[in-house]
């Protein structure tokens, strides 16, 4: 993976200093056939690795592949060696806990604090962060009692990366993939990377909370301008951005608000309980949504794609086609749509500030043209609304928006580059986060 962001830190899956003691959990989970792969990704890392596996994962992969990857005898049940009192042993020496996959019979029984086997006496037992990457069917995935378990455990303070979408067992496809072995020991090196004691200690994340005690308003979601009570003006944006902007703040112990336009329910039912979550539907309800919600608050982040234009006129029936004036293409009825441009919430934000102080980040969802590349174009937008930050980022049909990574380059208000990040929503979350850190703590 490139790195995730220059002007900072190197990319999470080298940035760890020196071997780490990780313990690898599998679970019962067809995706455990990925868990040799993450195993051999930490190992060439230079990590340490220990995998305790459950009976039913070893219905699906065999202990000695798991061992010849890691160089250490699989461990499985808690009284394989009672004598060893192996759960606390493997416990206290970990330094990160990853469970690649963790199926939804896992999840529930780590929510519940069950200690039925070596995997979940051994989280139950560990002071290192924990993190979890869920692999299941996307209706056991979406089902409530899953989401309320993952909401709760984030709650807590363990990380569940999110599933991908695609392909799954037999001919079904949906979200509850596995993510690359790549993307999860990425992940997990990041979160064991913001844990004080580690070599960027001061980026203490969910375990010290350097965002402890502030207010983060986010707003996520595209807007939806109305032509007719059936029609409407909109764009790709699902939201995915912004709700991992707000999953990333509350790691860092901030109080977080999401102004949300139009985003899925499952994105918002998956977000930590803490999040208080406010619903705006055009561009003037987000308008009011976020002045209002950023009267108390320490920071702005607007990845929200705000309508930059409405209709004039809202018509109160439906407008039927027969009705359409003038010939378009092939003889069909054409009509036209005069519209008119709406606030610019961010330009706002920044030249009358809700609360004097703030930190307004903002986002420039761009594509090149005649005149110039995305940069050209995000670096005048910059320069033209002044916020503290600004994350450009090229989109279109497979770009930027939906359930794909991303990529931005960050500006500052006079259009120089900050820092580069790429890779997971989730990541790119987390870098943007930990400039906004910087910003308010001044550094």
């Amino acid at each position: 993976m490139d790195e995730l962001h220059t002007a900072v830190s190197p990319c999470a899956a080298t940035a760890s200093e020196g071997p780490r003691r990780v313990v690898v959990g599998v679970s019962g989970s067809i995706a455990a056939y990925k868990a040799p792969f993450v195993v051999r990704l930490l190992r060439q890392a230079g990590h340490e690795v220990k995998v305790v596996a459950t009976e039913s994962a070893l219905r699906f992969i065999g202990a000695p592949a798991l061992a010849a990857v890691s160089g250490q005898a699989v461990s499985t049940g808690v009284f394989d060696d009672p004598a060893a009192v192996e759960h606390v042993a493997v416990a206290e020496r970990a330094e990160l806990v990853l469970v690649a996959p963790a199926s939804a019979d896992l999840l529930a029984r780590v929510r519940a604090g069950r200690a039925d086997d070596l995997l979940t006496a051994t989280i139950l037992t560990s002071q290192a962060p924990v993190v979890l990457a869920p692999a299941m069917h996307t209706q056991m995935w979406l089902n409530p009692a899953t989401q309320d378990n993952v909401a709760v455990l984030r709650e807590r303070g363990l990380t569940v990366i999110e599933p991908d979408s695609g392909r799954l067992t037999g001919k079904d496809s949906g979200v509850g993939r596995l993510p690359e072995p790549e993307q999860i020991v990425s992940e997990a090196l990041a979160v064991l990377d913001r844990v004080p004691g580690t070599k960027d200690g001061a980026r203490a994340g969910e375990y010290g909370g350097v965002l402890t005690g502030r207010h983060v308003v986010v707003s996520a979601g595209g807007t939806r301008e109305p032509i007719d009570p059936v029609r409407y003006l909109g764009n790709r944006s699902s939201g995915r951005q912004g709700c991992a902007l707000a999953v990333a703040a509350v790691e860092q112990g901030a109080r977080v608000t999401l102004v949300q336009a139009h985003v899925a329910s499952e994105l918002l039912e998956a977000l930590p309980p803490s999040v208080t979550v406010v619903s705006a539907g055009t561009a003037h309800d987000m308008l009011h949504a976020v002045r209002e919600a950023a009267r108390d608050a320490d920071a702005v982040i607007m990845a929200a794609a705000v309508a930059d234009f409405r209709p004039v006129t809202v018509a109160a029936t439906k407008i039927k086609k027969q009705a359409s004036a003038g010939a378009g293409l092939d003889g069909e009825p054409a009509m036209s749509i005069e519209l008119t441009a709406n606030p610019d919430i961010l330009t706002g934000l920044v030249t009358n500030p809700p609360r004097v102080g703030q930190i307004v980040v903002g986002f420039a969802a761009e594509t090149g043209d005649d005149d110039g590349d995305v940069f050209f174009h995000g670096a005048a937008k910059a320069r033209r609304k002044g916020a503290h930050l600004l994350a450009v980022n090229a989109v279109g049909e497979d770009l930027g928006f939906g359930d794909v990574p991303n990529a931005v380059v960050v500006l500052d208000a006079q259009g120089s580059e900050v820092a580069r990040g790429q890779g997971s929503k989730m990541e790119v979350a987390r870098l943007l986060i930990d400039l906004t850190a910087g910003l308010l703590h001044g550094s």
